[in-house]
């Protein structure tokens, strides 16, 4: 399962589908952290998530789930390594079906 700093349409590989999107929490996104595969193409962005940045292709397929971790906040200070005051992710499970 992939992580990714946004979800685009371009994503999916098989139409007509449809897409399951819920939200997780902080503790459900570290307990399956380990098993994540970055595709966090903004460097920052992956470096205070913990991940090496990855800018990948990604292909969704029926019954595939990417995480989203959503900044919310404003854009990251470059070179930022920690989220700065008043900045959060939220955490969005998307699953194409």
């Amino acid at each position: 399962m992939y992580i990714a700093n946004a979800f685009s349409l371009q994503m999916i590989g098989t139409f007509p589908c449809n897409v399951a999107i819920e939200e997780i929490s902080k503790e459900e996104f570290e307990s399956i952290k380990p098993t994540l595969v970055s595709a966090i193409g903004h460097s920052d962005t992956a470096h205070v998530l913990g991940f090496e940045p990855n800018r990948v292709n990604v292909a969704l397929n029926k019954s595939d789930t990417i995480v989203v971790a959503q900044l919310q906040g404003g854009r990251l200070p470059e070179g930022a390594t920690t989220l700065p005051e008043g900045f959060a992710f939220k955490f969005l499970k998307v699953t194409v079906n």
